[in-house]
């Protein structure tokens, strides 16, 4: 017969059914979180690196917005409960470029800027309508072919100077275009 001592430790036990997708809420709890918490993400400019590791090309997604508009984006998506930053990277890169991408994550990933989002105008300058967002930005090299997936309609690669130009900045939503300029001065890159 169990001791008294071990019946209490079993009944703060849950019997229920485990969550099937572990670290995602539902589209209603989504909704409720953002609305009470900063939702925490990974975003990342995949980049072409000549043989002396400069950057040859940026890579920009071309998908449509809420609005129907069609916009740039970045690679970028929410960390999942206990994923770390490094695996929330690349399944967001081979989610949207595609698994042959060939990302190159050095062994301690280190962000270029941490971008904080707000719904409504703010001292950062970046906006999301949907709500607080903390992303952990990061330029990523890749060698492989790249294939945009999910809703993407494709991937552009340019120049440097072609990604800071007024028109592809233009179709940047909500003040990341200032992160492209982050970016590639991270990497050396000057106009």
């Amino acid at each position: 017969m169990p001791r008294p001592s071990e019946c209490a430790k079993h009944e703060g036990m849950s019997v229920r059914t485990p969550d099937p997708y572990p670290g995602w809420l539902s589209e209603e709890d989504l909704h409720e979180a953002r609305q009470r918490l900063p939702i925490a993400y990974v975003e990342a400019i995949p980049v072409r690196v000549d043989p002396l590791g400069y950057v040859s090309e940026v890579g920009l997604l071309y998908k449509a917005d809420a609005d129907a508009r069609f916009r740039f984006a970045f690679v970028s998506g929410r960390v999942m409960y206990r994923e770390t930053v490094r695996a929330a990277l690349i399944r967001h890169i081979e989610q949207d470029l595609g698994p042959l991408a060939m990302p190159q994550l050095p062994p301690s990933p280190s962000p270029f800027t941490v971008a904080e989002y707000f719904p409504s105008p703010s001292e950062t300058g970046l906006t999301d309508d949907r709500q607080h967002a903390i992303a952990l930005c990061y330029v990523v090299p890749v060698r492989g072919e790249c294939n945009p997936r999910q809703d993407a309609l494709e991937l552009n690669w340019m120049s440097p100077a072609d990604a800071l130009s007024a028109d592809v900045c233009s179709e940047l939503p909500g003040g990341r275009a200032n992160l492209i300029r982050q970016a590639l001065a991270h990497v050396g890159w000057c106009e």
